[in-house]
């Protein structure tokens, strides 16, 4: 099991806390270095001193001969200066030996000092030292007060910055109040993103865009229930309807078997609108294309076309291929989609005219800097033009443009719903112009 995660506040105290801790103690602990240094160093400088000091003193007995001259200058020396200790010796023999203080802390040298006596020159062992104790003492006060400082420091920088973290974030504290607020009654009420830190207002924005996006989800949501209602409501009255009539008396098996074709054919436009939301359901939820493979957009065009044939010629119209292009789809979805597309145009083309299915390449307007293409697959009919303001709406559920209505009842509004959910599927979109007498409704699909 996964630990519960720290609040922001806690973890930025945590983190504050902990750098605190090292800053001071990596600066303490230089501080400490430097002056121990600084310390061994003039004990080290000291110690060369009486040295030389020492060594002063040998070289003027040296010229008396007399080590009772030397013992004597040396005990007047050392007499006053109690914080340095020496000893002399010579083949073994202890010539002489100072009393150091008791309990001191000795940095001792050893020196070799010629001697000449009568002639004879012998090599005297001089060890010398200085007392380091109170420099000692100094250095285990000062790790003690550096140590004090480093947690007492560590203790007032987290208690402040607990403080100033709580006081930072308390600007999200107020968005979450501003977004706890927030109603279905007051979607189209953004957060104003200028009352907060520079810091928040990318996030805001995103929620604003988030908010409106379900809002217009949430309206079209109500408006689809409706069209739901409304369009199931009309077949399955005119099922009650026409079987309340047959029950009202006795029927031949002739007017029953045309209450039952009516019947049937109700159940089927039922059938096709519940189809239809399925396969719609199931785009929304992201669901994959069944099977994908290269080929002929034109050749599925043409399918579609030959499917069409009858109704073509019934209508008076003609319907051609212009293009074509290698693409990566589900040939039974694309053919879907120009089923629909065809089955409009035939509706509102123009008697006596053409019908274009044009195939080409283009350039992604949305993509255009990276300079990805795709294929665009476009239906072209002749007839009368489509309102601007409808335009945009063409791919809504249930939506039909005023010119769309007659036929209503053959046609529940879904189909280029589901274009648009295949375009998307193939990652690609939909598009729609109608001017100049001619309407012109497509879909892309990535170029893979």
């Amino acid at each position: 099991m996964s630990p519960r995660p720290r609040s922001l506040q806690s973890r930025l105290s945590l983190w504050l806390a902990a750098q605190t801790l090292f800053g001071l103690s990596v600066i303490c602990f230089a501080i400490y270095l430097v002056t121990a240094w600084n310390f061994g160093q003039k004990q080290e400088e000291e110690l060369s001193n009486k040295a030389v000091l020492v060594q002063h003193l040998l070289q003027e007995a040296e010229k008396g001969g007399d080590l009772v001259f030397l013992r004597h200058k040396l005990d007047d020396f050392f007499s006053m200066q109690d914080d340095v200790t020496l000893s002399i010796s010579a083949g073994g023999r202890q010539l002489f030996e100072s009393r150091p203080l008791a309990g001191g802390k000795w940095m001792l040298r050893d020196v070799q000092v010629p001697w000449t006596q009568a002639g004879t020159t012998t090599q005297l062992a001089v060890r010398i030292g200085v007392n380091t104790a109170q420099e000692a003492q100094l250095l285990r006060r000062l790790a003690w007060t550096l140590l004090g400082a480093v947690v007492l420091g560590t203790a007032l920088v987290s208690l402040t910055g607990m403080w100033l973290v709580r006081r930072g974030l308390k600007p999200l504290k107020t968005l979450t109040e501003r977004t706890a607020a927030m109603a279905p009654d007051k979607a189209n009420q953004p957060i104003d993103a200028d009352d907060f830190a520079q810091e928040l207002r990318p996030w805001i924005t995103q929620f604003n865009a988030l908010l409106l996006r379900v809002q217009r989800a949430y309206v079209q949501l109500e408006s689809f229930n409706a069209d739901v209602a409304h369009e199931l409501r009309t077949p399955l009255a005119n099922l009650i309807g026409s079987t309340e009539l047959a029950l009202t008396r006795p029927r031949s098996n002739e007017e029953l078997q045309t209450v039952l074709a009516s019947n049937l054919e109700e159940v089927g436009r039922l059938s096709g609108i519940v189809t239809d939301m399925l396969f719609l359901s199931q785009a929304e939820r992201g669901a994959p294309m069944r099977t994908r493979a290269v080929t002929s957009l034109a050749a599925q065009a043409a399918d579609v076309i030959d499917f069409y044939d009858a109704m073509l010629e019934e209508s008076g119209l003609r319907a051609e291929v212009r293009g074509d292009a290698m693409a990566d789809v589900d040939a039974a979805l694309v053919r879907r989609a120009l089923f629909n597309l065809l089955g409009n145009a035939i509706r509102f083309a123009a008697p006596a005219s053409t019908i274009r299915i044009e195939i080409a390449e283009e350039v992604a307007e949305e993509v255009a800097k990276q300079g990805a293409t795709e294929f665009a697959v476009a239906v072209v009919n002749k007839g009368e033009p489509i309102d601007p303001a409808a335009l945009p709406r063409l791919f809504e559920r249930f939506y039909r443009a005023a010119q769309a209505r007659d036929g209503s009842t053959r046609h529940h509004g879904l189909g280029l719903s589901i274009v648009e959910a295949i375009a998307r599927m193939h990652g690609g979109r939909v598009f729609a112009a109608s001017r100049g007498g001619e309407t012109r409704i497509g879909f892309t699909v990535a170029k893979r």
